[in-house]
């Protein structure tokens, strides 16, 4: 084998001699075939690496390509950003600017009618001083006319007289009958929106669902208080405050009461059945009538006669309207805040898909369809998706339709 290798090695590359001529002298170089063997490995070394090199190039082009564009799309991205930040920004400066020129007119404005009321004030202590001309032009017309009728006769006397002294004190004692009858009405306003928010409050215990699952559905925010009530605190005196801050605790408590009772004007908490009818199967695991099996029942059964009437137990819309596996023809409704009410097993549906439907308005006629063994009302409460007793519904409703 070693002599066949060489025997081809020199065949391949047989020696070969370079002459050089120089000056009349000639040299050579001789390259023998294992030089040459060298060099031709090198050679095609160095062709292999180009190949490699220029292949691999190819390959990256791609993967090169799309990862500029993914840095195109960043960048676009990050300057889309920041023209919605810059925009934001912008919308901000401009609402805050508008809001702070809204509130400078208004306290500017309650200013003047301040102004205007010390003066009569001022006047009724000291009628002489009374400087008509300097009310002009501040927004309380009915204020100007006053003090020109009540500033002639008193021009002439030099001195407060008694009669003035009784009607200062008279003025004084309308003020205050008038502090205390606000006062009174606040606080009889107040108590009115806390007895209808606990009454409220104690009907939604009733249904089962935690208080706190209704308080979840409050609005963030609080009243409207208008800009002509936040001047400067240092511009207000010690009962001003305390009438801005009832005023708001007020208005915090009606509007607590208006959406507890907003919620129950919403909730299903009317009867199913347009007449008198009986429970046959409660909410809860019970016997299968069919199976004979423990099984849960995610509702209430309620029997009154073949075709009695269907209605809606509270406000919403129809989301479903037919046929549906195990419940036979079927009426969901939608009342808002999460929860939803299932009729199961009519006879026929009278309501369709997107209807809105009021307390008492009928959607079907009792039936026995679906998995049934007589005319009977399954009827299913659901809140979140999750299903409640219906039962707790009926008692808290009971306190609402008292008629």
């Amino acid at each position: 084998m070693q002599g066949r290798a060489k025997t081809w090695l020199e065949r391949t590359f047989p020696e070969r001699q370079i002459y050089h001529r120089s000056g009349g002298t000639v040299s050579y170089i001789s390259i023998s075939p294992r030089k040459q063997m060298m060099a031709a490995g090198g050679a095609a070394l160095a062709a292999g690496w180009c190949i490699f090199a220029t292949v691999n190039v190819l390959a990256q082009g791609p993967k090169l390509s799309a990862r500029n564009v993914a840095l195109d799309r960043s960048e676009a991205k990050a300057e889309r950003w920041v023209s919605d930040a810059n925009a934001r920004a912008a919308t901000a400066q401009a609402l805050l600017e508008e809001r702070t020129e809204a509130f400078q007119t208004a306290t500017s404005e309650m200013g003047q009618r301040l102004d205007s009321l010390k003066v009569i004030l001022t006047g009724l202590k000291s009628p002489e001083s009374i400087d008509v001309a300097s009310l002009r032009g501040k927004n309380s017309s009915f204020l100007i006319e006053a003090s020109i009728e009540e500033g002639a006769p008193r021009q002439a006397r030099t001195a407060p007289s008694p009669a003035a002294t009784v009607e200062v004190a008279g003025f004084r004692a309308e003020i205050e009958k008038l502090r205390a009858e606000t006062t009174t009405y606040l606080d009889d306003a107040e108590q009115i929106a806390v007895e209808r928010a606990e009454e409220a409050r104690g009907i939604l215990q009733l249904t089962g669902v935690g208080i706190g699952r209704f308080e979840e559905q409050r609005e963030l925010g609080g009243p409207l208080v208008e800009l002509a009530s936040l001047t400067a605190p240092e511009a207000l005196n010690e009962d001003d405050l305390y009438f801005a801050e009832r005023v708001t605790k007020v208005a915090a408590r009606l509007e607590e009461a208006d959406f507890y009772q907003q919620l129950i004007d919403q909730l299903p908490l009317g009867q199913p059945i347009g007449v008198p009818s009986r429970e046959t199967s409660g909410y809860g695991l019970r016997t299968d009538p069919f199976n004979r099996r423990p099984a849960f029942h995610a509702g209430m059964d309620m029997a009154a006669y073949r075709s009695a009437p269907i209605v809606a137990s509270g406000p919403g819309v129809v989301t479903w309207a037919g046929p549906r596996s195990g419940y036979g023809r079927l009426v969901e409704i939608d009342h808002g805040h999460g929860f939803k009410t299932r009729y199961g097993h009519l006879l026929s549906v009278s309501v369709k898909v997107g209807d809105e439907v009021q307390l008492g308005d009928s959607v079907g006629k009792m039936g026995s369809t679906g998995r049934s063994t007589g005319p009977h009302l399954h009827y299913e409460v659901w809140f979140r998706g999750k299903t409640y007793n219906p039962v707790n519904f009926l008692r808290a409703g009971q306190h609402v339709y008292k008629g």
